[in-house]
């Protein structure tokens, strides 16, 4: 994927300006950046949801060149808080996944329907296939949504902040579900997250946005440094080495008196 010069304007108002950025093939880049920064913007941006200037290209196709379908064939976007229907089975909107591949008007096929149950197999959902999403846990859920991406067969996944609102241990049971299918299936991941920790812990590259322009880019231990949050978060930081990457502490400010 190569991103150049990428703009966006909500409202009339440019909340991404002139955004460059690259993800090789199997790669994990993640978008970082304070509240209101662009991220999930820019994330939008690429999966074709929300209007956009500048190019974006897919193994140096301009995806504006490409149809709606084939975009969703090479694209699935998973978003912070996705629009499921009231009352939906967890089999019913992973099959929304095949959406690109059935034509109008048409139902789903045999191959449709095979490809709902390997992913249902592959992320452990096979006797969640007849409960209601609304039934099932923060993680759960999480695992269906990913469901539904990987159903649309597209080698890149576009992940807005894909452990929001979850505990530690599903958190990390989500991420290493991610990573794990990133290995066995040869995916491209562009995530935005905002626990630094974590993202320095999976990320292989990361990308810092403040106020629509990127600000500095590189491995984690380059972008995850105390000079430059301070500088974009506005806060104290300790940065100490982890195991997979930096992790990034709080400094409490004290007061006296």
């Amino acid at each position: 994927m190569a991103v150049r010069g990428l703009g966006v304007r909500l409202g009339g108002v440019p909340v991404v300006r002139g955004v460059d950025l690259d993800v090789s093939d199997g790669e994990w880049v993640t978008i970082i950046g304070p509240n209101g920064a662009g991220k999930s913007t820019v994330l939008r941006a690429v999966g074709g949801l929300v209007a956009y200037t500048g190019n974006v290209e897919l193994d140096g196709v301009d995806v504006a060149a490409l149809s709606r379908r084939d975009r969703a064939r090479t694209v699935a976007t998973v978003m912070q808080q996705p629009v499921v229907p009231p009352g939906m089975r967890v089999i019913d909107y992973v099959l929304l996944g095949r959406t690109p591949y059935i034509p109008p008007l048409g139902r789903e096929s045999a191959s449709d329907l095979s490809v709902v149950d390997e992913v249902l197999a592959a992320l452990d959902l096979e006797s969640f296939a007849g409960r209601r999403l609304d039934t099932l846990s923060g993680g759960e859920r999480q695992r269906v949504f990913l469901a539904r991406a990987l159903a649309q067969g597209g080698r890149i996944l576009l992940l807005d902040e894909p452990t929001s609102a979850l505990d530690i241990g599903h958190q990390q049971e989500v991420l290493d579900l991610i990573d794990r299918l990133r290995g066995e299936r040869g995916l491209t991941v562009l995530s935005t997250m905002h626990d630094l920790s974590i993202a320095g812990e999976y990320a292989d590259r990361m990308v810092l946005l403040d106020d629509g322009i990127v600000v500095a880019a590189g491995a984690p231990r380059e972008v995850l440094t105390e000079e430059l949050l301070a500088k974009h978060y506005r806060v104290r930081v300790k940065v100490i080495a982890g195991e997979h990457g930096p992790l990034v502490v709080p400094v409490r400010e004290r007061h006296t008196g």
